[in-house]
Parts: structure tokens; sequence; C-alpha cells
């Protein structure tokens, strides 16, 4: 490049191969949730043969994602972000090897699977949110926009989540759930050494060495100065609530509803994994064609028109059918619809958020939207044993849809189509949406730096 007088400027060649490591570690952990997804709620259905229990085991997995989200923020940038992503594959990776071994063995009591579970879900989400926090900083070294590789994250993650599904369901109806299991610790070891070989030397990716040191003041002073911005921050706070009531209602449906549906009227677990399979496929084409031609329309238009594609219609449809066809159809529109999710919100989140800030705020909205998740299987199992099935699909299906009207009916979501040529000039420490009268032409955007987890559907 030969700026005005002559001069040349060079600019530094563009390095893939981090961002490529993150996208591929993530589709191989994703894949191996998927198994999980499928596989623990089968084995829970065989061993106990109780929806009840099935819903307590999805609870005790649940509930340590949420307490390793709420504290986790300050950690993870300290420890390094590629340590703790190894760490938290290779634990989570262990504890599920450990669930069919015992269980050959004679040795495993239903606390025993309550408690392996927990330990998943308590390292997983920190792993998960390491990875997540680099993805902008690795698209800059990769030239690539925000939206675009928001977007290709989350399409990638849908292409391993319709993969483990399908993989999972033929393998839980022919050689049972205990091989799941066994093939969800290899993909964790797989996503701990790729995350080993291709983040070494990244400067984001290692422990942050140049703050003051760490100590029970400052961790605490840390953690309440994300959950105070994201407090701040009307839309993002809107965000937050809304995702953390689905979330909830999107977990009664993975780990109870659509499992006992499939057992009782569709025919087993193929054709769960059939379903959870196109819901990803038609998400991933979602999410592709998004990053595609997306920024070209309102994104609070499109976010609104997605969630009620994907919210209420399958659990509606589930109680009116015991054919795999209508809500193949049904799942599918869902799948589309939810595929344009979290490429806004990633994006959104992105541009909200200060740098030196994502990890931490970007935690405390992760412990938000997971808040309810614990509770929705748990809640769910109950309601199939006393109220049956179809009244319960039935029940969550209008919550849902009442949830999904939000974007429509506050005010803060408007703030989620703000032009992008023009940028709030904040005072330190003031969130978005405090004062958006004092605005200014924006300027040529930096690289971004290290973001965190937004809210996920």
């Amino acid at each position: 490049m030969t700026v005005p007088g002559g001069t040349e400027v060079r600019t530094p060649p563009h390095d893939r191969v981090p961002l490529g490591t993150v996208l591929t570690a993530n589709a191989i952990s994703v894949t191996g949730n998927s198994l999980t997804l499928i596989g623990v709620p089968w084995f829970a259905l065989e061993t106990t043969g109780s929806p009840g229990k099935a819903g307590l085991v999805a609870f005790c997995a649940a509930v340590p994602v949420v307490l390793a989200a709420i504290a986790g923020g300050p950690v993870i940038d300290r420890l390094g972000r590629r340590r703790v992503s190894i760490a938290s594959d290779l634990i989570c990776g262990l504890a599920l090897a450990a669930i069919p071994l015992l269980h050959q063995t004679g040795a495993l009591r239903f606390w025993m699977l309550c408690a392996l579970m927990a330990v998943t879900g308590l390292f997983h989400a920190p792993g998960e949110m390491a990875r997540h926090v680099l993805v902008p900083d690795l698209a800059g070294r990769a030239g690539t926009s925000l939206t675009r590789a928001a977007s290709l994250y989350d399409a990638v993650a849908r292409g391993a989540r319709m993969t483990g599904a399908a993989i999972a369901g033929l393998l839980v109806a022919f050689m049972g759930p205990g091989t799941v299991l066994y093939l969800d610790a290899a993909t964790f070891a797989v996503s701990a050494l790729l995350v080993t070989a291709g983040l070494r030397g990244v400067p984001s990716a290692e422990p942050l060495r140049d703050g003051p040191r760490l100590s029970p003041a400052r961790y605490r002073a840390d953690l309440r100065e994300g959950y105070a911005f994201l407090f701040r921050a009307r839309l993002l706070l809107a965000i937050t609530v809304m995702v953390m009531v689905t979330n909830g209602l999107n977990q009664s449906w993975s780990s109870v509803l659509l499992p006992v549906h499939a057992r009782e009227d569709l025919g087993g677990p193929a054709a769960q994994g059939l379903l959870v399979s196109v819901f990803a496929g038609c998400a991933l084409a979602g999410a592709l064609l998004y990053g595609a031609v997306g920024e070209r329309f309102p994104r609070r238009a499109v976010f609104t028109v997605g969630f009620l594609l994907c919210g209420a219609p399958p659990y509606l449809v589930a109680a009116f059918t015991d054919t795999v066809t209508p809500l193949l159809v049904t799942v599918a529109a869902a799948g589309f619809g939810a595929g344009v999710l979290n490429p806004i919100l990633t994006t959104v989140m992105y541009e909200q958020v200060p740098d030196g800030l994502r990890s931490r705020v970007m935690g405390a909205s992760t412990a938000g939207v997971l808040l309810t998740t614990p509770l929705g299987g748990l809640a769910a199992g109950l309601l199939v044993e006393r109220a049956g099935l179809t009244a319960t699909l039935l029940g969550i299906g209008t919550l849902y849809f009442l949830a999904t009207l939000s974007p429509m009916v506050f005010p803060a979501w408007r703030g989620m189509d703000t032009a992008p040529g023009v940028t709030s000039r904040r005072a330190p420490g003031e969130a978005p949406g405090d004062d958006v009268s004092r605005t200014e032409p924006s300027t040529p955007a930096p690289v971004p730096g290290p973001a965190g987890t937004p809210p996920r559907r």
C-alpha cells in the first residue's frame, strides 16, 4: 500500500491459522456436546426409567455451568485463555468417560452420575468462553470483519451440532448410550490437542501479566465492574433477560421433552437425532446466509422474526403430532430462524462492550442467560410426570411465544438498530444506552481486542 508522498507502507500479512484452530477445536467440542445432549438423557432414561430423574441429571449438569459463568470472567484472562480451554476439555473428557466405565463395572450409582455431570458443567463453560473471547482478536489477525467472523463461528458450531446429533442418534439406537459417551470424551481430547498446538505464541491467548496482581479484593472489584456495566447497558440487559428465559425453556426441550416424545411416540433415539440434525443443519444455513447478506437488513426485525420461528412452534406442533414428518418440517423452519440469532447477538455484544471489559461483562451476561437452565430440565421432568407430555408442551410453548414478543414491546431493543456510522461519545465507565444524545461521526475501528461470550441461543 502507498500513502500520499510515495511512501510504501507494508500491511502485515494475515494469519488465519489461530482463527482456524479455534473454529476447528470448537467444532469438535460442540460435536461432543451434541453427543452428550442425546447420550446422557437416554442413558438416564435407560438406567432409571424416570423422566424426573433424567431432569434431575440435567439440573445437576446445569447448575455448575451457571456458577462457573458467574465467577469465571476475571479468572480466565489471568490464567490464560489457551490454558483454560485445554484444562476444561481434558477434565470434561475424563468425567464423561468415567460414566460408562463405572456403569460397566457395576459401580455407578445415581448420585455418581449426577456428580460427574456436575463436573462437566463446572468446567465446560470456562472452556467455551475462553475460546469465544478470542474471536475478535483472531478475526483481526485473519483480516475478517467481526460480523463475518461471528457468523462463521456460529455456522461452524451449528454444523458440528448437526453432525454430532446425527451420529449420536444412530449410536444410541444401535450401540447404546455408553458408546456415545466414550466418543464424546474423545472429542474433548482432540479439541485440547488442537488448542495446545494451534494457539501457542498467540498473545491474546496467554495469561494477562501487566495488570494488578489478582487478590480477593481485586477479584471482587473486577467481578463487580462487569456486572455494573451490564446493568447500566439497557440493550444488553434486555438481551440477557430474554435469553435467560428462553434458555430455560430450551433446556426443557433438549433434556426431557424431546427424548420423552421420541421414546413414546416417534420411534426412539434415531428420530431424535434426525430432528436435532435437521434443526442444526438449517441453523447452519441461516447463519451462513446472515453472514453473507445480513448487514443489509435491520437487526431487530431479523432477530424478532428468527426468534418467533425457532421458539414456540416446535413445542406446539409436538403437542399435536405423534409422527416425525410434521415435526421435521417445523424444526427445519425453526433452525433457519435460530441461525440468525447468535451472529446478531455476538456482533451487538462486541460493538457495545469496551475491549478491556469484555471478559468480565460477557462472563456476567453468560451467567445471566444460563440462570434458568438448571430449572428447565428439572421442571419439565416433574411436569411430564404429573401433567403429561402434551400439557407440558403446550404450556412451555405458550411461555416461549410470550417471551419472543419482547423485542417488539420494550424500547431498549431499538438500540439494536443503531446506525453503524454513528457512535456515542461516552464518559469513562458509562454504558451504552446511558446517553445517546451526544453523537459524532465514527472513525475507523481499531483491530478488535479480546472479547467474551455473548448470550447464546
